[in-house]
């Protein structure tokens, strides 16, 4: 079943809101840009795992604001290849993907996402298919997604994180991923989620030389044509932070483009650690920049120059995942959004 488009882009629109817009990173004064929101969805009315589960009726707003407003839902590798091309994107480009190829993604994401015609990606992790575990899918179930037309991609073997293992053996897992994924659907993933969205230098050098084309974290973010392909954002969805409110907010999202991001390894070797970064001169004043720490709230932040920023951050963080969220007003109500996540060995 061919997946037709979610919405379509106003071929008229106000000349104000054009001329609000125009300047902006990333948005032309046609109303093309060259950006996209990524939203990562794991288990669906999966009520004991709230975490990485979002509610039938959360995400049921979610389709239909997809559907009724100003949204354009694309294929992700062809959102990926216009920002790599430079190619124009309607603004509000969205592209939607689903972790682990859970059970409750197939009985209650899947056939609502059919009956919409949005198009999205599946990133798979085979070794809970190998082991039948009965809360995935079966191979004949993966098979018949990517039949209809759903992106494949991969979450590793094991849904377990990689940052903290040696090099030949996340070297291994990659491998026996992209192997049984091939064997199984005839396809090779180029396109790779992090598994629990935790990333270090050393996992990201080994996911380039693995060939992926593209890969993504769980750090709230914007795509832009500058942005790391080998760590590119997403807004998570789930129970907790699911609300269509949150939602509609992430969907109409910009870009911070920022350069020279310290630290540049997200498995802290420091904790507290020093973070700064040098906002691109496009986006323009960032005083009312603010930036929030995971269980700290806002953070203190010091203009070392016109544009170069360092983000103070009050305490330690536990071991773990931890993220840093920046915000910035933009044009039109909308926000600019950098997210970073960090991981705190043990």
């Amino acid at each position: 079943m061919p997946f037709r488009r979610a919405a379509t882009v106003f071929a008229v629109a106000a000349a104000w809101a054009f001329q609000a817009l125009a300047g902006s990173p990333g948005i032309a004064a046609d109303g093309t840009a060259s950006t996209a929101v990524v939203f990562a969805y794991d288990r669906f009315g999966e009520d004991q795992t709230p975490s990485i589960s979002i509610r039938i009726d959360q995400f049921e707003a979610h389709l239909d604001e997809l559907q009724d407003s100003d949204y354009q839902v694309l294929p992700l590798p062809r959102i990926l290849e216009a920002l790599r091309s430079g190619a124009p994107l309607p603004d509000r480009t969205v592209a939607i993907t689903i972790d682990e190829a859970s059970r409750s993604a197939f009985r209650e994401a899947w056939p609502r996402l059919k009956a919409a015609g949005l198009p999205f990606t599946l990133f798979v992790a085979t070794d809970a298919i190998d082991r039948g575990s009965p809360a995935h899918m079966s191979w004949t179930e993966v098979r018949q997604l990517a039949a209809a037309g759903v992106t494949l991609g991969g979450l590793g073997a094991s849904t377990q994180s990689l940052v903290s293992r040696p090099a030949d053996e996340v070297k291994a897992e990659l491998r026996r991923m992209a192997d049984r994924l091939q064997a199984e659907t005839g396809q090779r993933p180029t396109l790779f989620a992090y598994p629990q969205g935790e990333v270090s230098s050393a996992v990201r050098t080994i996911v380039t030389e693995q060939g992926f084309a593209a890969a993504f974290g769980q750090q709230s973010g914007v795509l832009h044509p500058q942005a790391d392909r080998a760590a590119l954002p997403r807004f998570v969805m789930n129970e907790s932070f699911g609300s269509v409110d949150r939602f509609r907010l992430a969907a109409s999202a910009l870009p911070l483009p920022v350069t020279d991001l310290t630290p540049d390894d997200p498995l802290l070797a420091v904790n507290p650690p020093s973070i700064g970064f040098t906002v691109s001169d496009e986006v323009g004043d960032i005083a009312r920049l603010a930036c929030f720490a995971a269980g700290q709230g806002r953070t203190t932040l010091e203009r070392v120059t016109e544009d170069r920023v360092e983000v103070r951050i009050r305490d330690p963080f536990p071991p773990g995942r931890t993220r840093v969220n920046c915000t910035l007003p933009g044009p039109e109500g909308r926000w600019r959004w950098l997210g970073m996540q960090f991981v705190v060995p043990e």
